[in-house]
């Protein structure tokens, strides 16, 4: 079997984990897994777009292309948050959609930090409300975070690009 992730000894078992990156953004933080993540880059404002919906921020310069970036609050219902001085800029790899979008980028309030995945330590919030671009809710060694739907952030943007 061929298996890129980490393999931790556990007794007798082995015990898969995933190395993710806990992404900060305006009252909640990203859990994703660091295979999702081309690059964690600074903050620049983006190229604007005339008559873009409020979500869209604009196009994101990243190593010579221009990545459509989001905002995570914004397509959730929530308020637009102000970039900070730690704001980042989380460009995700493509996950299929389309190959006319190779990379898509969500705009963020700080640096990431690196987390170990394991079955032990996460479990699904229940009783969380869910957001339209949350694919879950969990609860990661007692840390709170959502699991974003990267597919459906790359899907939101090519359906506004063909209206």
């Amino acid at each position: 079997m061929i298996d890129n992730a980490p393999q931790v000894a556990d007794g007798n078992e082995r015990q898969q984990e995933v190395a993710s990156l806990m992404i900060p953004l305006a009252g909640r933080v990203l859990l994703v897994p660091t295979v999702t993540v081309a690059e964690m880059a600074p903050y620049v404002s983006p190229e604007q777009e005339a008559d873009s919906p409020d979500w869209f921020l604009g196009y994101y310069r990243w190593r010579e292309q221009r990545v459509p970036l989001l905002s995570f609050e914004v397509l959730n219902g929530e308020a637009l948050p102000a970039p900070l001085p730690q704001s980042r800029v989380a460009v995700f790899n493509n996950t299929g959609v389309s190959d006319d979008l190779p990379f898509i980028a969500v705009a963020t309030q700080g640096i990431p930090k690196l987390a170990r995945v394991n079955a032990e330590e996460i479990s699904e919030l229940e009783d969380a409300t869910k957001k339209p671009f949350d694919t879950m809710q969990v609860s990661l060694a007692g840390e709170e975070a959502v699991i974003p739907n990267v597919t459906a952030l790359e899907q939101v943007y090519l359906d506004w690009r063909k209206s």
